[in-house]
């Protein structure tokens, strides 16, 4: 594998992809391969997420596990997967494992990958034909490159509360920054997307015959004898040097709209139950398909009832501990504890409610398969709705309806919960 990979050769193999190989006819074929899956698919998939990852270029010595599709004493889907217990997926530099609706059936809306890279370690030059990417960095920093239809390209740093998104085909890499691993989720807004399974140029290379690459390159066929024969995905090398702070003449074409957001720089609404920080296409317009938000909930506060009409929301859980209920109507609720690693899902319009558990703070990642954010809080509706159809609805004292309408706005306020 070469140390330093050739801006030109990397933005021309790029240029290669979505000019040469027709991203928009792949993405629809994943589509169509998508909906036939779902359609077909059983409570237990484990053989069939076994089979996608055998494709990757290292094994895990266990297969992920694969949790059932419909929890029998509630009757409703399963809406908990242990990730941070899941077999990691180990390379040279970095390791990943995911979430997706093989392992985890109710994800059908997103999947997620929760990847570590050590400093110099680069999840190679690739392109997801099926799916956009919403990314959180956890911890430590990397370096980010990517490539749009038009030509336009982006390197940009990231660190801890960074956000990027890069919508479906654009070709992208990351490589670990600084002197410790980065942590990143990556989430996706497809459920039936596999990290495992991605575009990566190596491969594709690998692919291609010496002669073809000679014509498209215009270099000899020699030159391509010490490219690798097999994906790489990520590898190992030096920590890159800073970015120069002015770019040289000529050398920059940035897009119109960037593929960063800081999120964790982003002023929080704070209550007295903790803090709800928000980003979706409103101030970040790139991200057309997918918002997110960082909740940081303070000991014994709720998140209030709520849900959201018009995207499934999908959680990482960073820190702290939390029970999430979820009510899936006709009687029917499902309550689990969540806790650091975990994965929680909430089909859309599916009303819900989280609880932090212990003394500790909980914190939160959620991510929703719209670019435009959407809730209707149950207190918010009480409020505005007539208090004599409430006392109708309830059969309930008009005291009681006055108070239903006095609930605090996101959070509950745990002074007054213990």
């Amino acid at each position: 594998m070469m140390d330093m990979i050739d801006t030109k050769f990397s933005r021309a193999v790029a240029l290669a992809v979505a000019c040469a190989f027709g991203l928009s006819s792949a993405a629809a074929i994943a589509d169509d391969y998508s909906n036939l899956r779902e359609s077909a698919m059983s409570s237990q998939q484990a053989s069939a997420s076994e089979a996608s990852s055998s494709a990757s270029s290292t094994a895990v010595s266990a297969a992920a596990e694969t949790v059932a599709a419909i929890d029998p004493a509630s009757g409703m889907p399963e809406i908990k997967y242990e990730l941070g217990k899941q077999p990691l997926k180990e390379h040279p530099g970095g390791a990943s494992n995911e979430a997706t609706a093989k392992n985890f059936p109710i994800s059908k809306g997103l999947a997620g990958v929760s990847m570590f890279l050590k400093p110099g370690a680069l999840r190679e030059l690739h392109w997801h034909a099926n799916a956009a990417e919403w990314a959180y960095v956890i911890k430590g920093h990397c370096r980010v490159t990517v490539i749009d239809p038009q030509g336009h390209h982006e390197i940009k740093d990231f660190g801890p509360g960074d956000v990027w998104y890069f919508p479906r085909g654009h070709g992208h890499s990351i490589q670990g920054l600084g002197n410790e691993e980065c942590h990143f989720m990556l989430v996706f807004d497809s459920g039936y997307f596999s990290e495992f399974a991605t575009f990566s140029v190596s491969d594709w290379l690998a692919q291609t015959p010496p002669s073809v690459l000679s014509k498209n390159f215009g270099m000899p066929e020699s030159s391509f004898k010490t490219f690798p024969k097999k994906e790489v995905y990520i590898s190992q090398g030096p920590v890159p040097p800073p970015l120069p702070q002015d770019p040289e003449p000529g050398s920059d074409n940035p897009p119109p709209l960037t593929h960063r957001f800081r999120l964790g720089a982003k002023a929080p609404v704070v209550t007295p139950g903790g803090t709800f920080n928000l980003v979706d296409q409103r101030q970040f317009p790139i991200s057309t398909t997918m918002s997110g938000a960082i909740l940081k909930m303070k000991p014994y506060a709720m998140r209030q009832l709520h849900w959201h009409p018009n995207a499934d929301e999908w959680q990482y859980y960073i820190k702290g501990r939390a029970k999430m209920t979820v009510f899936g109507s006709q009687g029917r609720s499902i309550t689990r504890e969540f806790g650091p690693g975990d994965v929680g899902y909430v089909p859309m319009g599916c009303g819900h409610y989280l609880e932090t558990v212990g003394n500790e703070e909980c914190e939160v990642l959620a991510v929703f398969n719209s670019g435009t954010y959407e809730e209707i809080s149950l207190t918010e509706w009480l409020t505005k709705t007539p208090e004599r159809l409430l006392e109708t609805n309830f059969g309930v004292a008009p005291k009681i309806i006055n108070e239903l309408q006095k609930g605090p706005p996101i959070f509950s306020n745990p002074e007054k919960s213990k």
